[in-house]
């Protein structure tokens, strides 16, 4: 058997936030930003009507 350590474990404690930043490199037609709107227990974000029945993705940004 080898003496060896093995390496600590990666994994975040429970209960402990970690804030890092990503970059994502995404091509589209349009952008806008805007500000999400409390909506009772949930966040909403009113988009243009001609966007209706297309496919958006949201990045949230701070």
């Amino acid at each position: 058997m080898s003496d060896e350590k093995k390496p600590a474990s990666k994994e975040i404690p429970a209960g402990k936030i970690v804030q890092n930043k990503v970059k994502f490199e995404i091509y589209g037609e349009e952008m806008i930003e805007k500000m999400v709107k409390a909506s009772g227990n949930s966040g909403r974000v009113y988009l243009p009507p001609n966007w209706v029945g297309h496919q958006v993705k949201i990045i949230r940004i701070d």
